[in-house]
């Protein structure tokens, strides 16, 4: 496979930063018809190529991989202790309200929802803390507003639960809104920006990464 191919954005010993496409699972699913993804198809490039963390695969945008274990505790272990800066774009319907201080917060546990799985659903009780920054970056021409948005946690589907709970769903999110939004073929939703210190020289790498959209 051509490194090309694979929308290399950066690659040193010890780590790889991916441009993922949208409709592209992050790591393989169950089943023979998911098997193809971004980290198999990195791996045929780089054996030593090894996952940190996921976009889901209606998510566009930058992704970081180790190469070697050394460097994937390490990594792991900045994404768990929040060590990692991350922000994303979207595209959602209506115009939300602009918060008093520069960015809004969005603070709603959220859990499994079991039944409907691999949905997931605000819940007070017992759901997993969860945090989201947001802001406006255009709208109020058009029935959608771009928001930028940096999650505090790492919940699954966070960003996509959360701007739904506060009546701005993600534009194209066939999980969420379902047949109702035909508004685009894809979710619009692009991780822009990663941030984060180098496993082994203690330097300070950002990376940014432009929607299609």
């Amino acid at each position: 496979m051509q490194i090309e191919a694979l929308a290399l954005v950066y690659a040193d010993d010890a780590l790889l930063v991916l441009d993922k496409p949208a409709g592209l699972l992050s790591v393989p699913g169950r089943g023979a018809d998911k098997q193809d993804c971004l980290s198999t198809r990195v791996q045929v490039v780089y054996a030593d190529a090894l996952v940190v963390h996921r976009l889901d695969m209606a998510t566009s945008g930058l992704m970081l991989m180790a190469r070697g274990t050394s460097a994937q505790r390490i990594l792991s272990k900045a994404f768990a202790d929040r060590q990692v800066h991350k922000r994303y774009v979207a595209l959602v319907h209506g115009l939300p309200a602009q918060p008093l201080a520069p960015w809004g917060r969005i603070d709603l546990p959220i859990a499994v929802d079991w039944p409907n799985r691999p949905r997931r659903v605000i819940q007070p009780t017992g759901g997993k803390a969860s945090i989201t920054h947001w802001r406006v970056l255009a709208g109020a021409d058009s029935p959608y507003t771009r928001v930028e948005l940096e999650p505090v946690t790492g919940r699954s589907h966070q960003l996509r639960v959360h701007m739904q709970a506060i009546g701005h769903s993600i534009v194209g999110d066939a999980l969420y809104e379902g047949a109702s939004d035909l508004s685009a073929d894809r979710l619009l939703l692009h991780a822009t920006e990663i941030g984060f210190v180098h496993p082994f020289s203690d330097q300070m790498m950002h990376f940014q990464s432009r929607p299609d959209f």
